[in-house]
């Protein structure tokens, strides 16, 4: 077994088990549920965390096998068929396993290998499977977006040719502090809801080929605190606009990278469905426990055109994902029915923008009507979680639906938000009520947490974990 440490000096992300094979990004698990997880890996041809002259983390062919157990010492686990990496699939090996236990706590550990004959023990991931669905089980996660590797990397402008650089030579070595912060929690599993990396960067001109898109995703999860967090914290993904084609993309133009393209390579680089799986659609629910459920909404991949006027035939979700988002709700008894957006529903946003569903002239419609429909089923508890905006917020539409954005999770992608009533915004009636947002911008995340008795608290955290808000909710 490898046993992994960091310490204030930079330490390799993964150690080489053979002569030439390496997992420069570590291990990650994903779509946790109570039976069922992904594990993840991918074959690199160097060590990391150091990029390769070209600035990228090459992969490696080789072959992968999986080992779960209940037991640190994998005593009585269980192992995986071995499985090659291959050039097709980014040497990106990925394996479902099923017939776990519920709230159930459990390690896995890749062996790995040049050739399928000769592997080698790899490095070694922790989970917890989610409780049952009856379960008054405590849970607990983060939530992030917004994850600018350019920006962290070459600080953000403050105007003409000055910039700001918040990060320090540390940090640019060992990545995000947001990860070291969000692992001291101890979460069950974190949500990234878009925007995980940026195609669209201008500081090396945008990627558009496939060699390019791949390079985003290896580049961004090459760091040693990333790596860490991954093997000890599930994930759930959702893609937004920046990691699909480029800003505020939908289907509607030709230019590259093509939807179909964008659509491909986030279902290829995170453990959502299992490997080769091209059509099961990326919105889907999970319940918790007893109290919480959650939904996460696709939102790039059935959009009308955003320069279509708005109204009842433009939609950002589609009607097979609208009718399933109506049909699922109607159908949980969960205390709190949580919608991870990867855009906001409420906002306000920018006036001059035409993306999501809290902008004038972009999908309003669907939203007011979505509203509506909420209050006429009498759906209670619902409330929304979203990424895209760049900075923290808790706003209440004046139907009473709330909404909690989680911000950028790095400082150098942060801004100040748009508030109620702003002429520049999406609501200058001032109908929209905020309660809390931050007036100086800052990274960070959401941790959640449900208690036994059902009360959810929702923090807004900055990047070093520091608390900077909190809204507790009875049942």
């Amino acid at each position: 077994m490898i046993h992994r440490f960091f310490t204030l000096c930079l330490l390799p992300a993964a150690s080489a088990l053979a002569a030439d094979v390496y997992q420069a990004q570590g291990l990650m698990s994903g779509e946790l549920t109570q039976t069922q997880v992904l594990l993840q890996t991918r074959l690199t041809a160097i060590p990391g965390p150091t990029l390769d002259e070209a600035g990228d983390v090459p992969g490696s062919p080789g072959w992968v096998a999986f080992e779960w157990s209940e037991r640190p010492d994998f005593e009585g686990g269980k192992r995986s068929a071995t499985m090659e990496a291959l050039a097709e699939r980014d040497y990106i090996v990925r394996q479902q396993v099923s017939d776990l236990q519920p709230g159930q706590a459990y390690y896995f550990r890749s062996w790995i290998g040049a050739s399928a004959q000769d592997l080698h023990a790899g490095l070694t991931g922790r989970f917890q499977t989610l409780p049952a669905a009856d379960s008054e089980s405590e849970i607990q996660f983060c939530m992030g977006s917004c994850m600018n590797y350019h920006k962290f990397l070459d600080g953000k402008k403050a105007g003409g040719d000055v910039k700001v650089v918040t990060a320090s030579a540390e940090d640019k070595q060992l990545g995000y502090p947001v990860f070291a912060a969000m692992e001291a929690l101890h979460p069950q599993f974190f949500i990234g809801t878009g925007d995980i990396v940026y195609y669209d960067n201008k500081m090396n001109g945008p990627a558009e080929t496939l060699p390019q898109l791949r390079a985003c995703w290896h580049e961004q999860f090459r760091f040693p605190r990333l790596v860490s967090f991954f093997e000890n914290v599930p994930g759930y993904w959702s893609k937004d606009d920046h990691d699909f084609r480029f800003n505020d993309s939908d289907n509607a133009s030709a230019k590259l990278p093509l939807p179909q393209t964008g659509i491909e390579i986030f279902r290829e680089q995170m453990p959502i469905f299992p490997l080769g799986d091209e059509t099961t659609p990326t919105y889907r629910t999970h319940r918790l426990n007893r109290y919480v459920q959650l939904w996460f909404s696709e939102g790039r991949d059935f959009r009308s055109p955003n320069k279509m006027p708005d109204g009842p035939q433009k939609t950002l979700w589609g009607a097979e994902q609208k009718a399933w988002l109506e049909r699922t709700l109607k159908e949980s008894d969960a205390t709190w029915k949580i919608l991870i957006s990867p855009t906001p529903m409420v906002g306000p946003d920018d006036a001059k923008k035409r993306d999501n569903h809290a902008n004038l002239g972009g999908f309003r419609h669907e939203a007011d009507e979505f509203f509506a429909w909420l209050e006429a089923e009498k759906i209670e508890g619902f409330m929304t979680f979203c990424g895209d905006r760049h900075w923290q917020f808790h706003s209440i539409h004046p139907s009473g639906v709330e909404e909690f954005a989680c911000g950028a999770l790095n400082d150098e992608n942060s801004r100040v938000g748009v508030k109620p009533g702003a002429k520049n915004g999406t609501d200058p009636k001032g109908l929209i009520q905020q309660p809390y947002t931050y007036e100086h911008p800052t990274g960070g995340f959401l941790h959640v947490i449900c208690q036994a008795n059902g009360q959810l608290t929702i923090e807004f955290r900055d990047d070093e974990g520091t608390l900077l808000h909190e809204v507790k909710k009875m049942p």
